[in-house]
């Protein structure tokens, strides 16, 4: 089965041929789409939707008259009555699905409301990803009619008293259209999908890969390596591509994909095509259109309202908390090769909504952007304000130089004499020498952000690196809970994590 001969419903075929404007124009009829859905409920009489229609720069008359919000704001104010059943809060209707997010760092989960139009909006904007296939060069096209393996959070959801909660990943895999299942393309199916516990999760896909005819694997990096690696063990192979002739890409977001392309390449028998999406709790954000880029298209006709908050002092505190009253911009305002904050407003009734996330516009043209880290996940003990980026930056580097796989890493700003240290934990399975990788990061970082080459001048006074298993980290990762799915490690440790990995370190040492 090629590319097109998949035949798409009416309703959704006809949303993929949504007629193309400028960024501005395209935002603009999104947020007076989502302002006329939203004008009766409890938070479009508050804050006078009706009134914003009528104005000539709705834009602005909504960012004049609703506040911003992080998660506790919002659930504290709104949500949490969503969640107890009541109708029409933020959003038309009562909301039947919540996604459970607890990020990288927080150990409460959070519950994010997800809405019918909502998951709509995800499955359009997953075939709009798909269609941009039809642009690539040098890709097998074929591969799109073969196995979808999607390894995702478990669709069996937990059942609250009006509405099922899970991972957004387990959410969308349920309610994925009757007519893509009908094709036989979605692996593993519905009865390993519902799977809660991972490791039976795992071990069922496992037992089954050799029936299937895989030409997409899409989940996070670390648990697809885990996968792919045990199919090869099991079944004594070369590589993964002895199994599934046909895999030729590979789908993935929500972390950076460069510190683990060593690991992967070495369990594939070819090359194989990857593809970045950015698909959050809240919404699916954007996705790689085009080969030859690391930016990822802005979805910016399909029911998200984007703004965006310049990530510098005025704006958030040296905790990564935003001030009440941002500067925010929509698309056509902000600069190429910036950090910003991201606010979202969808239809699942979230409003000006901070995702925790920071961007980069890298391409105005094409509204193509880079995640650069979490607003609360990067280190500035002195003002060298090092970001994920940076951080992953120089890993690949690094892995590159010393021909080794970095897989996972984490780093923790620690008291250091009277002044401060990086604390870098990193996961090598190969041989390598800590004090020399420690000079090598360090040396990339210094190239790579001249705040930190100051800064490692004055007070921060040392580059500390120590290697550990890979595994170490996966069985943290089970030990909080957070296995499997949708979960990944956080780039940096700060408060209670930091303290929870400190302790689980000395536990593993006794």
């Amino acid at each position: 089965m090629a590319i097109f001969d998949i035949k798409l419903p009416k309703s959704i075929a006809e949303a993929l041929n949504i007629p193309q404007s400028d960024p501005r124009g395209q935002q603009l009829k999104v947020l007076r789409k989502l302002l006329r859905k939203a004008r009766f409920t409890e938070f479009g009489q508050r804050y006078r939707f009706d009134e914003m229609l009528l104005s000539k720069h709705p834009g602005k008359k909504f960012q004049q008259l609703v506040p911003t919000y992080n998660y506790n704001k919002i659930y504290d104010a709104w949500w949490y009555k969503t969640k107890e059943g009541v109708p029409d809060v933020c959003w038309p209707g009562v909301i039947k699905f919540f996604a459970l997010s607890s990020g990288t760092s927080d150990a409460t989960s959070k519950f994010i409301p997800i809405t019918k139009e909502l998951i709509r909006s995800n499955t359009i904007t997953s075939f709009k990803q798909l269609l941009s296939l039809a642009r690539y060069e040098n890709v097998p096209r074929s591969a799109v009619g073969k196995g979808w393996l999607i390894m995702g959070g478990s669709t069996q959801l937990q059942k609250g008293p009006t509405y099922f909660a899970g991972d957004l990943s387990g959410i969308q895999q349920k309610n994925i259209p009757f007519w893509f299942q009908g094709l036989g393309l979605y692996k593993p199916g519905k009865k390993i999908a519902a799977q809660k516990d991972w490791s039976k999760k795992l071990e069922e896909v496992v037992e089954n890969a050799p029936n299937w005819d895989i030409g997409f694997i899409i989940g996070v990096p670390a648990w697809l390596q885990l996968c792919m690696e045990k199919i090869i063990e099991r079944y004594k192979l070369n590589n993964i591509h002895e199994v599934w002739p046909n895999l030729a890409f590979y789908v993935h977001g929500g972390v950076a994909m460069e510190p683990y392309k060593k690991g992967f390449e070495k369990l594939l028998g070819k090359p194989i095509t990857y593809i970045e999406t950015y698909l959050a709790s809240e919404g699916f954000l954007a996705y790689q259109n085009r080969q030859g880029t690391p930016g990822m298209h802005l979805v910016l006709n399909n029911n998200i309202f984007f703004e965006f908050v310049p990530f510098d002092d005025k704006n958030f505190d040296s905790e990564g908390n935003m001030v009440d009253e941002p500067e925010a911009l929509m698309i056509h305002e902000i600069e190429e090769n910036k950090d910003y904050a991201i606010l979202i407003s969808t239809n699942a009734g979230a409003w000006r909504y901070a995702i925790g996330d920071t961007v980069k516009l890298i391409d105005r043209e094409r509204s193509e952007i880079i995640i650069t880290g979490r607003t609360k996940h990067f280190l500035s003990l002195v003002g060298e304000h090092l970001s994920v980026d940076n951080m992953n930056k120089a890993i690949e580097m690094v892995s590159s130089d010393l021909n080794i796989s970095i897989p996972e890493f984490t780093v923790a700003g620690i008291p250091y004499e009277s002044f401060f240290a990086h604390q870098w934990y990193v996961a090598t399975d190969d041989q390598v020498d800590a004090a020399d990788l420690s000079k090598r990061i360090d040396a990339k970082l210094v190239s790579l952000n001249d705040d930190y080459e100051v800064e490692r001048k004055h007070a921060l006074k040392a580059i500390m690196v120590k290697v550990l298993p890979e595994k170490t980290f996966m069985d943290f990762m089970e030990f909080k809970g957070k296995i499997g799915g949708q979960h990944k490690f956080p780039r940096v440790l700060k408060g209670k994590m930091l303290e929870d990995w400190q302790q689980f370190l000395l536990g593993e040492k006794k």
